[in-house]
């Protein structure tokens, strides 16, 4: 009997559909033991976020500053073949559920030596956190050997204001001149394939999993022109957030007064610097393609795209 863990947390119930598309093939087999584990704060957050609310945490998050979780239902001594981690990306960081449990004792036991994919739903920026998780991973001696990566459909600029319109009314399409967010149901559908692929390796042989299993499957997609924004983004955000923890603890008065700057700073620099910083790369990309190449082979690894 083999047997796969699954940790997650969803806040819309995306994310959970994403994880039963790909336990489906899993599951259907007699001979995989499915282990799912929903993640739930001491404090939970809400859905839809209040405006203010939701930038309050942005702080931790970055910083990635774990939180208190309810206690976990999993045993921590179980001998698993694969451990799966799903999680969104806020403020291109690991969620703040995914980091809190990454903190924990049991993560700590539950991880050493243990093959682990990853699996994101977000709406298109995911390097930064997922060099992240990366290094949080190797930290507690885990194997990453799979990540998948599901992106919402309606493309990077309706995005930008569809998506945050989703968070902060709970409607995934807020207005009818918004298109709807969201990963398409399609995709969501087609993510059986790296269940399906999971599946076949699992029931191959008694060996442990050491290799990436979902090769060929367009796991990720790397969007180069937003590798210099992530990076550009991710420093920014580390400045922000160590000078917004100084002014108090979250839902302050002093943090709420810096969160307002801050915001303010944010769009500024998404309506400013990011085209700008667009437009060049587009002129330099002659210049660029080996560097570019190399960057997208990079961040695609361990599945490819």
């Amino acid at each position: 009997m083999r047997r796969v863990l699954v940790v997650g947390f969803s806040q819309s119930g995306q994310l959970d559909r994403v994880i039963d598309s790909v336990l489906g093939p899993l599951q259907a087999s007699e001979t995989i033991q499915v282990d799912r584990v929903q993640l739930k704060m001491r404090q939970p957050f809400p859905f839809p976020w209040p405006f203010l609310h939701f930038f309050h945490i942005f702080p931790e998050t970055v910083r990635m500053q774990p939180a208190e979780l309810e206690p976990l239902q999993l045993d921590a001594s179980q001998d698993y073949d694969l451990v799966i981690l799903a999680y969104q990306v806020w403020f291109l960081s690991p969620s703040l559920p995914m980091t809190s449990f990454l903190a924990t004792p049991e993560a700590a036991q539950l991880l050493r030596d243990r093959p682990v994919m990853t699996l994101i739903g977000c709406r298109n920026m995911w390097l930064m956190a997922q060099e992240k998780m990366k290094e949080r991973l190797q930290q507690l001696g885990a194997r990453l050997v799979d990540n998948a990566v599901l992106t919402d459909e309606c493309g990077s600029a309706a995005s930008f204001v569809a998506t945050p319109a989703w968070m902060f009314t709970g409607r995934q399409q807020a207005a009818g001149w918004l298109p709807k967010a969201g990963i398409s149901e399609l995709d969501i559908r087609l993510a059986a394939r790296f269940g399906e692929a999971v599946r076949q390796r699992l029931l191959a042989d008694e060996q442990p999993v050491r290799e990436p299993m979902l090769r060929g499957l367009a796991a990720v997609h790397i969007d180069e022109k937003l590798i210099a924004s992530e990076r550009i983004g991710n420093r920014s955000f580390q400045l922000w957030s160590r000078l917004l923890s100084r002014l108090g603890p979250a839902h302050s008065r002093r943090r709420s007064l810096g969160l307002l700057v801050y915001i303010a700073f944010l769009l500024c620099m998404i309506l400013t610097v990011v085209p700008a910083g667009t437009v060049l790369k587009k002129l330099l990309a002659p210049f660029t393609r080996a560097k570019t190449a190399a960057q997208k082979a990079y961040f695609a690894q361990p599945s490819g795209e």
